[in-house]
């Protein structure tokens, strides 16, 4: 039940209740229960206070304290905590915050599972290590908002508008966003988990680091504006890609590149031969190849198969070194037999022996023979003709078999 003498001070305004609290340090407010529609409460003192099941509609709390309050259950529709509203850490479970303003405010760490706060304005807001867990905000404009460590799992988020806004570390496990306004949006270390993003808009998204196992991604918007004729892919990567691949000049020229000069070297060069492996890569930087080294110093983990992999298939030629052989063996004997249209130019030092499992890779045609070489300043003295001219001959007559085959 709510302290009558304390309502009553309440609906006098804010000059009268900030005396009252001035005078009255040690008394928490009571006003749960209360009814204080259209009070007009602006920069007024309500930090700690007990609003449980209040009636706050249409309220004025633009720049009220209300750290540490008990909002559970009450209802906030329409009402005004926007510009400096200080929410920080306070309990807004089960809130009706319906249509209520929440402008700039802060809401860091406050705990909001399960709310109802659709069509809200909650743009500019910030909700880092805020709990939103199956919170509804479906058709809210959360436009510029800040998530960071902040949990929304199984939140409703469909249609709303979060463009400009930034999640980092956050939980969106299970939540919908269908439908949901998503541009210029920043997701870092994010998990995305079984939620729905089918029909966002996503022009100029950026996502690093998100877990979308089990998410529902259809119909992914790229366009700029709702002016312009959609373009939709069902993948959030994609999204990306197409957005860079489309809108960027340079990224295609890169992406051309990258198919026309890309040369990948694979070997483990230890330290008295380390100059072999810098001397080859400034050798084939001068002839106007990329090349894209992996020196395997280290056992090769699954990220760097998978890695290396997704290079090989977009290299012109790879270079393999064959000498002192460890980590080398899995990489050719994972990308050797998918790699129909691209050279492998196995080279070896003279003074070590060929491993025994390379004589099974020899029977693919696009593996050429291997060059043996007892210095780097030969090898390099033969570069062209017995590494680069055997890899481009052999990467000719594989282009030309295919297009006979019409592949």
């Amino acid at each position: 039940m709510p302290n009558k003498e304390h309502v009553e001070i309440a609906e006098e305004g804010t000059r009268a209740w900030n005396h009252w609290r001035a005078q009255n340090r040690r008394v928490r407010p009571r006003l749960g229960g209360a009814s204080l529609r259209r009070a007009q409460l602006s920069e007024a003192n309500l930090r700690n206070s007990d609003l449980r099941r209040a009636d706050l509609r249409d309220a004025d709390l633009r720049g009220a304290d209300l750290r540490g309050s008990d909002l559970r259950g009450a209802n906030l529709r329409r009402a005004d905590l926007g510009a400096t509203s200080l929410l920080r850490r306070t309990d807004l479970r089960r809130s009706d915050l319906r249509e209520a303003d929440f402008f700039e405010a802060d809401l860091a760490a406050a705990n909001m599972n399960n709310l109802d706060a659709r069509r809200a304005n909650l743009n500019c807001v910030a909700l880092d290590e805020a709990t939103l867990v199956g919170a509804n905000l479906e058709g809210a404009e959360l436009q510029g908002a800040s998530f960071v460590m902040s949990d929304l799992r199984k939140a409703n988020l469909h249609r709303v508008d979060l463009s400009s806004s930034s999640f980092f570390e956050s939980n969106l496990g299970g939540a919908d966003l269908s439908g949901a306004t998503l541009t210029d949006l920043v997701f870092a270390d994010v998990d995305l988990r079984r939620a729905n993003l089918s029909d966002c808009w996503v022009h100029g998204i950026s996502a690093w680091d998100v877990n979308l196992s089990g998410a529902q991604q259809r119909n992914l918007n790229i366009a700029r504006s709702e002016f312009e004729p959609a373009i939709t892919v069902d993948y959030l990567e994609m999204a990306q890609f197409m957005y860079l691949l489309i809108n960027n000049a340079r990224i295609r020229n890169v992406i051309d590149s990258i198919a026309a000069k890309v040369v990948l070297i694979l070997g483990r060069f230890s330290r008295p031969r380390r100059y072999v492996l810098k001397a080859l890569r400034q050798a084939l930087r001068d002839r106007g190849y990329i090349p894209v080294l992996f020196d395997f110093m280290k056992p090769a983990s699954r990220d760097t198969t998978e890695t290396i992999s997704t290079i090989a298939h977009m290299a012109r030629f790879v270079i393999a070194d064959i000498t002192d052989a460890r980590s080398v063996p899995q990489e050719l004997g994972r990308i050797i037999p998918h790699l129909p249209s691209v050279p492998v130019q196995p080279i070896l030092h003279s003074s070590s022996p060929q491993y025994a499992m390379f004589e099974g890779l020899k029977r693919y045609p696009w593996v050429l023979q291997t060059q043996r070489y007892k210095t780097a300043r030969g090898l390099l003295a033969s570069l062209t003709s017995k590494v680069i001219a055997p890899a481009e001959k052999k990467r000719r007559e594989l282009l030309s078999s295919r297009a006979r085959r019409g592949g």
